[in-house]
């Protein structure tokens, strides 16, 4: 009771006169430690609280991201490929186009590349045209022939298997000879030139047109070694081809235009018809 009433007593005398506001002061100021030590437990656990759970949703964000990190360099892995076929169908697409003749683009499908036998599937076959001795190149060069048509699928023999020969001539001075494989990736050997033949290291050899297989002109190969045997009827000469063998995904096959070209005009023979 006599709390109660000095809280009245006090209240009525703050009501009537300024008096208690020093009083006020002095006391607000005594009762402030007291007032931090009541709410320093709730702000520690309210504190704690936040910072575990906090901690939580960090490491689930770090967990996120790391994972969408992971998404993201399959995703740029994947682009780079697609940039780098894009720009390889770029340079099929050109060659199409400087070739004159109808192309079809192949993908290819396997590799034999054991010692003696240089050999790849394509995806393309009888199915879309494709059939025995025609061409095969890539965006750089004569890559092969098609040796076996499937109704699916097609081997193409490369210029570098040792039982493949193909018919070059040297662009710079027209010199024609055979170039045949090495079985190497990287090789071709000329080996019916004799010693005193016109040829260099860096002379390119195109196919001649020759032999019905290869239409004229395509780049083969560059020839990078010439070495005299003067004790032997031929020099030893190697050339490395212009095609990416080693790196090729897409290839063209080649129709070349074989239509027999009439050794008359058409006006000519209808007035001999005529006069006939």
């Amino acid at each position: 009771m006599i709390v109660v009433l000095i809280s009245v007593f006090l209240l009525a005398v703050e009501h009537r006169s300024s008096r208690m506001d020093n009083t006020r002061s002095i006391l607000s100021v005594l009762i402030y430690p007291i007032q931090m030590m009541v709410s320093f437990p709730v702000e520690l656990a309210e504190q704690a609280y936040n910072s575990v759970v906090s901690y939580e949703e960090l490491k689930k964000e770090n967990v996120r991201l790391k994972e969408k990190r992971l998404v993201d360099n399959i995703k740029l892995l994947k682009f780079e490929a697609l940039e780098n076929e894009n720009i390889r169908l770029r340079g099929l697409l050109d060659s199409s186009f400087k070739l004159g003749e109808q192309v079809l683009v192949a993908e290819l499908l396997s590799v034999n590349l054991v010692p003696y036998e240089h050999v790849m599937v394509v995806n393309k076959g009888s199915r879309f045209g494709v059939h025995e001795k025609q061409a095969v190149l890539d965006a750089n060069g004569i890559v092969g022939q098609v040796i076996r048509s499937l109704p699916l699928s097609s081997e193409v023999m490369l210029i570098t298997d040792p039982n493949h020969a193909i018919p070059v001539q040297v662009n710079r001075n027209g010199l024609r000879t055979i170039a045949i494989g090495g079985g190497q990736m990287n090789r071709l050997n000329l080996p019916f030139l004799p010693n005193n033949a016109d040829i260099l290291p860096g002379d390119l050899l195109v196919t001649s047109g020759l032999g019905g297989t290869f239409p004229q002109g395509y780049p083969v190969a560059v020839v990078d070694k010439f070495t005299a045997q003067p004790n032997k009827p031929f020099a030893n000469i190697s050339a490395t081809p212009k095609a990416k063998l080693d790196r090729i995904r897409e290839l063209l096959v080649v129709w070349s235009d074989s239509t027999p070209v009439p050794l008359s005009s058409p006006e000519k023979e209808s007035s001999q018809n005529e006069s006939k």
